[in-house]
């Protein structure tokens, strides 16, 4: 079965790139006019201009490339670099590009620096630990739904359910206690908004970092059966990292990690809650649910504009050069709507072939983490609608906070009840 998304207006406010000659490029990002799917404007670059000019936020230039193709070819070339030091990197926040130059996430630097980072991790993301993992995800989805349950609703799905489930999980993966879930949330809140200052982001990523520092130092004396456990006994203790390259890489090992998965559960589940015949197809047929998972990673692509990056040398794509040192954008969700690649790309449907999607993104920087985001989305998913069927909103559809202005698209606040 399938379902068309209503995608409805593009709500970008800006209307002057329809003129043919443009004194600015038009601003970016563009604002989503359906929850689900991507801005309309997207279908319109896709065709007119797949490798467009746009203003960002800062004030600066780049280019946004929309076709599937396109975003491939530009994300595993080796011309491109994810630096976020380089002068023209596309920060879209007002203290990204300072607060990234300054603590250097692994995921904003190039090879060697990248690599070394990420044979560090891989050992922990392969599928086998993933699927070792099952278990624990279970449970912690067992309990939180039983929480939900007894407290005889409404309650509000992001905090209650989303956000415990995903920050639950990698916490568990760490070693982090989780007492306070929250706390979490409101640093990725601050850190991730568009809006946010580097000194409002620094004061926020202090917190967590004083939290990881105070646990490296009992890993060190006390070492236990975690992540956080052997990266301080194989690389920190043995010198292959610095105390602050630890904490730059579990930190956003945590902000990545429950921020793409806490916006992926909550926004699928009111994808379910809007397309019940959706929900009952899955729950007459549990052994969809990877493929469910896939088709709804590809529609709804919030991580869009996360892969950011600055032209080494000069690049061709599409017949457009994009010059050396100009910034570069390549839109998961452009790509993952492009109907070259996915017929009816707004059809969302369980039985699509060949659904090669980048919502992971493409090429060296492909999320590290992508098998376990995939079994806390079939194990959280699967069990809410299997134990819970009359889920439903507790407010009108209208009522429902989108996140506009973060890193990642997602939902704010969700009441629900049953």
């Amino acid at each position: 079965m399938s379902t068309t998304i209503p995608t409805g207006p593009s709500g970008s406010g800006n209307h002057e790139d329809s003129a043919p000659c443009m004194a600015r490029p038009r601003d970016f990002p563009i604002r989503r006019g359906c929850p689900f799917a991507p801005p309309e404007d997207y279908a319109r670059l896709r065709t007119e201009e797949p490798v467009a000019r746009v203003t960002l936020p800062t004030g600066r230039e780049a280019w946004v490339v929309t076709r599937y193709e396109d975003v491939r070819e530009l994300l595993a070339d080796p011309r491109i670099s994810a630096d976020i030091r380089r002068a023209n990197f596309p920060a879209l926040g007002e203290g990204e590009q300072e607060i990234g130059a300054r603590l250097r996430p692994f995921i904003r630097t190039d090879a060697p620096e990248h690599t070394r980072y990420r044979r560090m991790l891989l050992p922990e993301f392969t599928v086998r630990k993933t699927r070792a993992m099952r278990p624990a995800v279970q449970a912690i989805v067992d309990d939180l739904i039983d929480a939900m349950l007894a407290s005889g609703g409404p309650v509000d799905f992001v905090p209650a359910y989303a956000n415990a489930v995903s920050t639950s999980v990698i916490c568990e993966l760490l070693g982090i206690p989780k007492e306070n879930l929250e706390f979490f949330r409101d640093v990725t809140r601050i850190s991730g908004s568009r809006s946010s200052t580097a000194e409002q982001v620094a004061e926020a990523l202090g917190g967590l970092f004083t939290l990881i520092s105070d646990l490296v130092a009992q890993r060190q004396e006390q070492p236990r059966d975690d992540l956080l456990s052997k990266l301080v006994v194989d690389h920190l203790q043995t010198g292959d990292i610095t105390l602050n390259e630890l904490l730059s890489t579990v930190g956003i090992t945590i902000n990545a990690g429950r921020e793409t998965s806490t916006n992926m559960l909550a926004l699928s589940a009111l994808l379910l809650i809007r397309r019940p015949e959706l929900a009952q197809e899955l729950r007459a047929d549990p052994s969809l649910m990877p493929a469910a998972v896939d088709e709804l990673l590809r529609v709804l692509s919030i991580a869009d504009s996360i892969p950011l990056r600055v032209a080494a040398r000069d690049i061709e794509i599409s017949g457009h050069v994009i010059p050396a040192d100009d910034g570069v954008i390549g839109l998961l969700a452009g790509a993952n709507h492009d109907p070259e690649q996915f017929p009816d790309p707004g059809r969302v449907d369980f039985h699509r072939p060949d659904n090669h999607h980048v919502a992971f993104g493409y090429g060296m920087h492909q999320c590290i983490g992508q098998h376990l985001a995939r079994l806390e989305m079939e194990v959280a998913l699967g069990t809410l609608i299997r134990r819970i069927p009359t889920l439903r909103l507790a407010v009108p559809y209208e009522e429902v906070e989108f996140k506009h202005e973060s890193a990642t698209f997602g939902i704010e606040r969700m009441p629900v009840t049953w």
